[in-house]
């Protein structure tokens, strides 16, 4: 089975994507989301554990962007999705972490995520 390539968006352009009605789907595990939670009116916890399992929960007739805590576990799962014939997926990059520290809407424990910001300066 060939690998389809998964496009990634910065939380900037997530923001964006939210507004014109795109779900996030967050694929971590449900006590990391408590203690730290995207703040957006329409998110789906479906934690990557469990994501084999549920994915069809998921509508396929919306966009989609996979969140994580740093953008790795989403790419994963935004990729199992394409490849299991969902098209209006994206992968978030860098997470929660990359989330908070630009400012966006976050309940729970935000420094528990921006003590990350030291090792975390790949691309601007």
């Amino acid at each position: 089975m060939e690998t389809l390539a998964v496009n990634e968006i910065c939380p900037t352009t997530t923001q964006a994507w939210i507004k014109r009605g795109a779900l996030l789907v967050d694929v971590r595990e449900k006590d990391e989301v408590e203690q730290l939670a995207f703040d957006v009116p329409d998110i789906v916890n479906i934690p990557l554990s469990e994501f084999e399992n549920r994915y069809s929960e998921l509508p396929k007739n919306k966009e989609l962007v996979i969140v994580c805590r740093s953008g790795v576990r989403s790419l994963r799962a935004a990729g199992f999705l394409l490849n299991h014939g969902f098209e209006n997926v994206v992968n978030m990059k860098h997470g929660i972490i990359r989330w908070v520290n630009k400012g966006f809407p976050a309940k729970g424990k935000i420094e528990t995520v921006l003590t990350d910001n030291s090792n975390n300066s790949c691309c601007g």
